[in-house]
């Protein structure tokens, strides 16, 4: 649990009677002895007063969700109980995230960890692995279909490299996105024809067939990549038509060279790439132990996580809320809430520009007893309308929602969900337009909105959002949040990459997950200081209501790397 709600009440003074009225003592002649009493018991009376007083004052004083005041003694009639949360989790990757709740996975990560820290004699060269009989095929399927022919790149350079030390952990080969990019644009893509997604033959996502050995491996790649058509949202396209020209004018280490055949290249190295997955799983690893092991994680993380999210909703702590700001929420758990016991309880409120590419976006419930005519109006486009002209606020389609709504008293409100981009860089911009667009059209309205906002315990100026920077600006707007003062500490993600996947860079040792991953206070819900106070806020990444500071998420049974963050907020 988070800096509020703990405070121990049990500390607070007994209320037991003061003095005993002794039936025995009923004379005139003790009359004098019970005045004494009596003075006696008025002190204790008026000191114990005072205590109470002055311990009431200083939990008063210390503010924050856990005053006793605040907590005990405001009415129930018209409080707000609002929860946020960011319900994405691993991005298809199975192996993206140390999960620290299951010992199979955690042995295998670090063996994987091991192979590529201290590589030694595993470290051999990539014609050993990715044979030229393989880059002979793909160079011909290549010229097939009209691409350049890449032949210098191999036989002068990329068949001589070390799998490890020369290729994964090449910070230039990296940065120049030649084995991410293909990556990124075939790993999983979506189908209007099929329920389920298309992967590409490769370790790091939810692939389901076999990869024993590489030449089983390089079949059903190829395969995927040139031989099958796939039904897009409006065209019919195969594998290799998606990837997208890497540009030196973003990627200004690739060469003028590089750039002119980076579609062949791109796909030379992302073949390279998976290869030396499959052959180092293959090497640490046995296929009947990993390969199982992958559909485990997959099951869990995967196909059985827009029920796991659900589940943790439709719990008593969270389906009695009153509002719940959801963000990076895909179609298909939009459409299960609809059907479930959520939807019965909340109107669910999605975007009109629901994002179609990554299908991530911001979602709103509104609870039907609080809020009985749901939505009144979306106002997304109205806000996005001030966004400020002199610099581009990076907003996808779906990552904003903002509506109004009245509640059963007949009280106005804006009510806003925002995904933030990944080094909160919009979150000030979208903030301010919002207010904005709340003082020229809805003064007599009430704001709250829960978001991501992306920002960093610590961050470099204009490259991530420090939550410094962004309290201090929230205040300046006139905003209060769900964490008070308390907003620094109150880390609402904890999650840190493995050794297998694309980023090398971004990868965390087993021993320094905390100091290494993302450890931010990410989590907000805002409201105005002069239309509520605070009552009292908690952090959940277990589902239970609880919050393991030192455990790293998602977990088994916590599908998301963003906690939940709720809170109770009285009016004034």
């Amino acid at each position: 649990m988070g800096a509020f709600g703990r405070r121990n009440f049990s500390a607070y003074p007994s209320s037991h009677f003061l003095y005993r009225n002794n039936t025995n003592q009923t004379t005139a002649t003790n009359n004098t002895k019970e005045s004494i009493q009596y003075c006696s018991s008025r002190t204790k009376l008026v000191l114990f007063l005072i205590c109470t007083v002055c311990y009431t004052w200083f939990l008063y004083q210390r503010g924050g969700a856990g005053s006793y005041l605040k907590s005990r003694y405001i009415s129930n009639v018209d409080k707000l109980r609002i929860a946020t949360w960011n319900v994405a989790a691993i991005n298809n990757n199975p192996f993206e995230y140390w999960v620290e709740d299951n010992p199979e996975y955690v042995d295998l990560m670090s063996k994987i960890e091991d192979y590529i820290l201290n590589p030694d004699e595993v470290d051999v060269s990539v014609e050993s692995i990715f044979s030229n009989e393989m880059y002979n095929t793909l160079e011909e399927k290549m010229n097939s279909v009209g691409w350049p022919s890449v032949a210098k790149y191999w036989n002068n350079d990329l068949r001589h490299r070390t799998i490890i030390s020369g290729y994964l952990k090449d910070d230039l080969l990296g940065s120049k996105r030649l084995a991410s990019m293909p990556d990124r644009v075939t790993n999983t893509i979506n189908v209007v024809d099929s329920k389920q997604a298309v992967y590409r033959p490769t370790v790091i996502n939810m692939y389901d067939g076999d990869l024993n050995n590489i030449e089983q491996w390089f079949d059903a790649w190829m395969a995927f990549m040139f031989d099958n058509s796939l039904t897009l949202k409006n065209e019919k396209k195969i594998p290799y038509q998606m990837l997208l020209p890497i540009s030196k004018a973003k990627y200004p280490d690739i060469t003028e060279e590089e750039e002119e055949v980076s579609l062949p290249l791109q796909t030379l190295c992302g073949a390279i790439f998976d290869s030396i997955l499959v052959h180092m799983m293959n090497t640490v690893s046995e296929p009947n132990v990993w390969q199982p092991l992958k559909r485990k994680m997959v099951d869990s993380f995967f196909n059985k996580k827009q029920q796991k999210t659900l589940f943790i909703l439709e719990s008593k702590t969270y389906i009695n809320s009153d509002i719940i700001m959801i963000e990076e929420a895909s179609t298909a758990f939009i459409e299960l809430a609809s059907s479930s016991k959520l939807g019965k309880k909340f109107f669910i409120v999605s975007p009109k520009d629901m994002d179609s590419s990554r299908d991530q976006n911001s979602v709103i419930l509104l609870n039907k007893g609080m809020f009985p005519n749901g939505v009144h109006s979306e106002i997304t486009s109205l806000v996005k309308s001030n966004f400020p002209n002199d610099k581009k606020v990076p907003v996808s389609n779906g990552d904003l929602l903002v509506i109004t709504a009245i509640d059963k008293f007949k009280k106005p409100y804006v009510i806003a969900s925002f995904h933030g981009d990944t080094n909160g860089l919009a979150t000030i911009p979208v903030l301010g337009a919002i207010v904005l667009t709340l003082n020229e059209h809805f003064q007599n309205h009430n704001l709250l909105f829960g978001l991501d906002a992306n920002t960093y315990e610590k961050a470099q100026p204009n490259k991530k959002q420090d939550v410094t920077g962004f309290a201090t600006y929230y205040k300046s707007l006139g905003l209060d949040s769900c964490w008070g003062d308390f907003y620094l500490n109150n880390y609402t993600t904890y999650n840190a990459r493995t050794y297998l996947q694309p980023q090398l860079n971004k990868a965390c040792k087993s021993n320094e997950k905390r100091t290494c991953g993302d450890v931010n206070p990410k989590d907000f819900i805002l409201f105005s200081s002069n239309d509520f106070q605070l009552v009292h806020t908690w952090k959940d990444n277990t589902g239970n209501k609880e919050y393991t500071e030192n455990m790293a998420f998602p977990t088994s049974n916590f599908p998301s790397d963003h906690g939940i963050v709720s809170t109770i907020i009285q009016p004034l």
